[in-house]
């Protein structure tokens, strides 16, 4: 090989490493919420995995999680104990999660058969996934952790597994 193909190839290479970073920063930002967006995520129908309607009402007036996951998502599976240890935490009636399924209900009704989850889930379906780009997450990456306040503000949103302490401290800042 001649420094001329050596160069020319590292010229490639460092063009596609460059291309391949814009697109991960471009698939992993967040933008701002729009306006509507918790108006929206509380006015949904939302159903349980058994097909029954879901009232938000019990959402409101206390610090709301709300996680967009799919059982078919590693990261999702992996953080589902600390947000269930965390749920264990906090009063239901002062801080509650939701995890909103990104997935089929069979999918979801099959998961939870075999997982233990002590908060509640959601059918998401594609109505989901447009409230979960209407809070700031533009693809659709999962999983997608937000944290309102009693008075309907996002206090904090995370695109990725998100831990323990990170959630606590948005937790604490919505309170």
């Amino acid at each position: 090989m001649n420094r001329r193909q050596f160069l020319f190839g590292g010229s490639i290479a460092i063009i596609a490493a460059a291309a391949g970073a814009l697109i991960a920063n471009w698939q992993t930002r967040i933008n701002p919420a729009s306006a509507e967006a918790v108006k929206a995520l509380f006015e949904r129908e939302w159903l349980s995995p058994d097909q029954k309607p879901i009232s938000t009402a019990d959402w409101k007036n206390k610090v709301l999680v709300v996680n967009f996951w799919a059982s078919w998502c590693p990261p999702c599976v992996e953080e589902m104990p600390a947000l269930d240890k965390i749920q264990g935490e906090y009063d239901p009636k002062n801080m509650l999660i939701v995890g909103i399924g990104i997935d089929s209900p069979s999918n979801i009704r099959q998961f939870i058969e075999t997982t233990i989850i002590s908060y509640p889930i959601v059918l998401g379906g594609l109505g989901g996934n447009e409230i979960n780009k209407m809070l700031g997450n533009p693809s659709g990456a999962l999983p997608f952790t937000v944290v309102i306040n009693p008075k309907g503000q996002i206090k904090g949103r995370k695109l990725g597994k998100i831990s323990k302490d990170e959630l606590r401290k948005m937790i604490k800042d919505a309170i």
